[in-house]
C-alpha cells in the first residue's frame, strides 16, 4: 500500500511539472486510473516493484492514450475489420483467463491497411481490459492453413509493443498453435524482442497439447475441442440505462446534420475540402462529437461543441497534406449527440450521464469522381511536394 501511494504521489508531482504540447493534457477518465489500487499493481509488477519505473509507465501510458484517443477507439476502429473475423475473444484458458484469437488465415498483408489493423488491435485489448477489469489474457495465435502472405510480423511487433509499454500484466500465456514450418524466421525476430518473463510463457503447440491449455468444451472445435463457436460481433455493452439510436427512421434526433449520407470533398486551392453543418432543432442544449476511421488522414475543425437551441455549427473538413485521396475516399465519419441537461460547461458530465445518444454515419466521396486523370494526377504531385519539402506537411501516425 505504502509503495501505491508514492508512485501516485510522485506522479502527481510530474503532473505540477505540466504535460507535453502533444497531447496537451491527460484525460480525466484515465488519471481515475490513479484511484485504481489493482491497476497501480499491476503496473508496479510488471515493473518488477521498481517505484520509479512504474512512475515512468504510468505516465507514458497516460500520454500515450490521449495522444491516439484511446477512450475514443470505439468510434475511430473500421467496424469491417472487426467483424471479419481476424481478431476475437472466446473461452477460456486452464487458469480461467479469457483468450484472444488470432485466426491468421483470415487475414491477407496485401489486402488491409496495416495502421486500421492496429486499432483494431487496440480495441480489442482496451475493451477486454475493460471488461475483463485487468485479469491477464491469453494470447492465442492460431495459424493452423497460414501462408507467408497472411502473418503480418509489423502487427505482431505492434502487439507485443503494446503489451510491454501500455498493457501491464495483461498476459498468461502466449499460445503457438500449428505454427508451419516457413514462419521460423518471423517467429524467431518476435521472441526476440520478448521480455525474458513473457518468454517463459510462450508455448508452441498442437492437436495434441491443446487440452494441457485449454478445456476441450472451451476449445473450438478446429483445434480438436468440443466447442462449435462460430465468430460474430457483438458490441461492447453500453453503460445502464443509456439508449443509443441511429439517424436513420428516428423523429426523435436531438440534432439534425447536413448532409446525412455522404461527405462530399471538393478540391479547392489544392486541398479537398469538405463541411458538415450540425442543427440543434431541440428546445434545449445538445452537445456533439465529430469522429472518423482515419483520424491521421483529415484535419477537423471543432471536433466538439455544445449548441444552444435553435442554432448550428459548420464543421469543416480538409484532407491532411500528403495523403492519398483514394484511401482517404475509404474513411467514414461518426457524429454523435446528446441532450445537455444543466451545466453546459461540464461536458464529460453530460456525456457520462445521458441517456440519450444519437449517431449519424456518413461515407466519404470526392465531387467528381470521373475527373481525368491529369487533373488528379496534378493533385498527388502536389501532395508528395508537400511530403518532401516540408516536415510540416508530413502526417504522423501514432498508432
Amino acid at each position: 500500500m505504502r509503495k501505491l501511494e508514492e508512485i501516485r504521489y510522485k506522479f502527481q508531482e510530474r503532473l505540477k511539472d505540466g504535460v507535453p504540447n502533444l497531447p496537451g493534457k491527460i484525460n480525466p477518465k484515465d488519471l481515475d486510473r490513479l484511484k485504481d489500487e489493482k491497476y497501480l499493481t499491476r503496473i508496479l509488477e510488471h515493473c518488477d516493484a521498481n517505484i520509479d519505473g512504474a512512475v515512468r509507465m504510468l505516465w507514458s501510458i497516460m500520454l500515450w492514450r490521449e495522444t491516439n484517443k484511446i477512450n475514443e477507439i470505439r468510434d475511430n476502429v473500421r467496424k469491417d475489420y472487426i467483424s471479419d473475423g481476424v481478431f476475437f475473444p472466446h473461452g477460456r484458458d486452464i487458469d480461467g483467463c479469457r483468450i484472444f484469437i488470432m485466426k491468421w488465415k483470415h487475414h491477407v498483408k496485401s489486402q488491409k491497411n496495416t495502421e486500421d489493423m492496429k486499432k483494431v488491435v487496440i480495441y480489442w485489448l482496451d475493451r477486454l481490459e475493460k471488461e475483463e477489469e485487468g485479469k491477464p489474457l491469453t494470447m492465442f495465435f492460431d495459424l493452423e492453413g497460414c501462408g507467408i502472405n497472411n502473418i503480418d510480423i509489423d502487427l505482431v511487433i505492434y502487439m507485443v509493443t503494446l503489451l510491454k509499454n501500455y498493457y501491464p500484466k495483461f498476459v498468461n500465456y502466449i499460445i503457438i498453435y500449428q505454427m508451419p514450418w516457413m514462419l521460423t524466421a518471423g517467429y524467431k525476430l518476435v521472441k526476440g524482442i520478448l521480455p525474458g518473463r513473457t518468454v517463459d510463457k510462450l508455448r508452441i503447440i498442437g492437436k495434441d497439447k491443446i487440452k494441457d491449455y485449454v478445456p476441450l468444451d472451451q476449445a473450438l472445435k478446429s483445434w480438436g475441442g468440443n466447442n462449435d463457436y462460430i465468430f460474430k460481433f457483438v458490441p461492447e455493452k453500453s453503460n445502464a440505462g443509456k439508449r443509443v439510436t441511429f439517424a436513420d427512421g428516428d423523429s426523435n434526433l436531438v440534432v439534425m446534420i447536413n448532409p446525412d449520407d455522404y461527405l462530399t470533398f471538393e478540391i479547392d486551392n489544392s486541398e479537398a475540402k469538405s463541411e458538415i453543418t450540425v442543427f440543434n432543432e431541440t428546445e434545449g442544449y445538445a452537445a456533439f462529437k465529430i469522429r472518423t476511421t482515419g483520424p491521421e488522414k483529415f484535419r477537423v475543425r471543432p471536433t466538439s461543441g455544445v449548441l444552444a437551441s435553435s442554432s448550428k455549427q459548420v464543421i469543416s473538413i480538409t484532407v491532411s497534406p500528403g495523403i492519398d485521396l483514394t484511401s482517404a475516399m475509404n474513411e467514414r465519419f461518426l457524429i454523435v449527440t446528446t441532450p445537455v441537461i444543466g451545466d453546459t460547461t461540464n461536458l464529460d458530465h453530460a456525456w457520462d450521464n445521458s441517456k440519450t445518444i444519437t449517431e449519424f454515419r456518413l461515407k466519404c466521396r470526392l465531387l467528381n469522381a470521373d475527373l481525368q486523370e491529369s487533373e488528379l494526377t496534378y493533385f498527388k504531385v502536389l501532395e508528395f511536394i508537400c511530403t518532401t519539402e516540408s516536415d510540416l506537411f508530413i502526417p504522423t501516425t501514432t498508432y
